[in-house]
């Protein structure tokens, strides 16, 4: 098996709407600029993979549209995630650990903002129990932040202070959707408040990804991913302790992110509370930087914001601001589904 490191990343800005651009239009620019990074060409990648929702862009198979803006013939070996592009970068670290490829062009993207997003994600429940209830996606985050504040694992106040710095971080976040003083605002579903969710927008991020010497050659500091793994939740939200995330903890513990102290963590934390959750279940102290980005609730383009967590990262890695980080991915109600990546810089595994 060989090692794999992420080699670049790029990302859109990330706006409330962009009515003025289709997905390809969205996501031309930043292939270019991940692929100008390496100096590679399109010709060069060994394979290509998406993650993207049919159900956001409201029509089947909508990922083959996007692939006008990767360039299709020659043909290419393509492959396609319905679900966040993290879940899409697992696929070609695979493909790059078996052998079958030397490089990888990772890509994501999501516009919310021609429907109501809060809706749509009622179709990743139960279809016979939960669904037709339509609870919406912020009315289950409340149930979790109610039960954690029962639990006496958080209050409000503690919430918003992660909201607070969160968004103060992602002032130095020139892509970030919302930054700097943001007001609390009124609840959506008690106790959740405006300034616990994610804000609703469009964008869309790339990696590339390279194996061994390949990857030495395309970039001066690699973020070696040292491990990966991803697990989910039962189905039924009834079955769950919804103060407890067992399978981040779990991903974690695979991929190692227990094995050394890490110094970032990049948390796919769409809702204040569920920073509460993933603090406690991957063992993050005060010590961790969490979210220098500002993470999901400065910025959550659906399908994208969980490949976003790696790429900014690796970023970190790349400038030389981090040497051993953390990178999680969720999907699906309540932290459904988790996957944690460990990302090193060379000097870290020597």
């Amino acid at each position: 098996m060989r090692d794999v490191a992420i080699v670049a990343f790029a990302q859109t800005d990330h706006l409330r709407r962009t009515d003025d651009l289709s997905e390809v239009e969205m996501l031309m620019p930043v292939l270019h600029q991940v692929l100008d990074a390496t100096g590679l060409r399109t010709s060069d990648i060994g394979f290509t993979c998406s993650g993207s929702s049919d159900y956001l862009a409201g029509r089947a198979f909508s990922f083959t549209m996007a692939l006008d803006g990767v360039g299709a013939h020659p043909p290419i070996s393509e492959s396609h995630v319905e679900m966040d592009g993290a879940w899409a970068l697992y696929e070609a670290w695979v493909k790059i650990r078996t052998g079958e490829a030397d490089t990888a062009l990772v890509y994501a993207y999501g516009k919310s903002s021609p429907g109501e997003v809060r809706d749509v994600l009622t179709r990743q429940l139960d279809p016979y129990y939960t669904a037709p209830l339509w609870p919406d996606s912020v009315a289950l985050a409340a149930l979790q932040a109610q039960a954690l504040i029962d639990a006496g694992d958080t209050d409000e106040t503690a919430l918003a202070a992660i909201a607070a710095r969160s968004r103060a971080d992602a002032a130095g976040n020139p892509h970030a959707q919302l930054s700097g003083a943001v007001e609390a605002g009124d609840y959506l579903v008690q106790p959740l408040r405006t300034g616990d969710c994610p804000p609703v927008g469009d964008g869309a991020a790339a990696v590339i990804l390279a194996a061994g010497d390949t990857a030495r050659a395309l970039c001066p500091r690699p973020a070696w991913i040292r491990g990966i793994d991803h697990r989910i939740e039962a189905h039924g939200l009834g079955v769950r302790e919804l103060t407890e995330s067992p399978s981040a903890r779990l991903a974690a513990e695979r991929a190692g992110a227990f094995d050394r102290p890490v110094d970032t963590a990049e948390l796919h934390a769409p809702f204040t509370s569920q920073e509460v959750v993933l603090r406690k279940a991957l063992g993050l102290g005060d010590d961790v930087r969490v979210n220098p980005s500002g993470g999901a609730l400065a910025a959550n383009p659906m399908m994208a914001a969980g490949l976003i967590r790696l790429g900014e990262a690796a970023a970190r890695i790349h400038r030389g601001e981090s040497d051993r980080a953390l990178a999680h991915a969720t999907s699906g109600p309540c932290l459904q589904q988790n996957l944690v990546a460990v990302l090193e810089g060379e000097s870290a595994h020597a």
